[in-house]
């Protein structure tokens, strides 16, 4: 395996980065996918630290930079990447960047899908709106991106039970928790499939 020729990845990222963290970790010393890029659209995102201690180039998107579809497939190129991982990426990709990545580029998202997606659910929201529904599940779902937000074929979903009287932002804990599990293993299973 290790002699076959290494997958890129890009990493976009909007805040804290701890998914970012797990892939990094994860692939640190992988066989074949190599992260190579982080890209984020926040100067205060956790990518930058990443960058330092990873020895890996970050690239700051203005808001123009997110809504360019062309901008952002150069940007790619020249990092010859061929796998994209969204960790907490906020901005709607390009369709010039989907169309260029079918199903190379996946998403995390911490709600069983597809309740609780769509544009502004993201983050403790989401949490909030699961527990103030009443709701006895909750988990996580990674699914390929297409031009809605949280509406791409989903890859996989994990079912949790929410414990009684759970809090957002305990809920949050518990299925962070498992995303950082989970997301690698799954861009690794969509990486090692890309034909070397």
């Amino acid at each position: 395996m290790s002699n076959s020729a290494p997958i890129h990845l890009a990493i976009f990222a909007s805040g804290g980065g701890s998914n970012a963290r797990a892939l990094l970790q994860y692939f640190a010393r992988h066989a074949r996918i190599q992260v190579v890029l982080l890209v984020t659209n926040n100067p205060r995102s956790g990518i930058w630290q990443l960058a330092e201690t990873y020895g890996l180039p970050a690239h700051l998107l203005t808001p123009a930079q997110c809504r360019d579809g062309a901008f952002l497939l150069r940007l790619m190129q020249q990092h010859h990447i061929e796998l994209i991982a969204l960790a907490g990426y906020l901005k709607m990709i390009p369709p010039a960047l989907i169309q260029a990545f079918p199903k190379r580029i996946l998403n995390i998202h911490p709600a069983l899908l597809p309740r609780y997606g769509g544009k502004g659910m993201y983050g403790i929201h989401i949490h909030r709106a699961v527990i103030e529904a009443g709701e006895s599940h909750s988990g996580l779902t990674i699914h390929y991106v297409n031009e809605a937000y949280d509406e791409g074929e989903i890859i996989f979903q994990l079912r949790l039970p929410i414990p009684p009287g759970c809090t957002p932002e305990q809920l949050q804990q518990l299925i962070l928790e498992q995303e950082h599990r989970h997301y690698p293993q799954i861009v690794e299973k969509v990486g090692m499939a890309i034909p070397s």
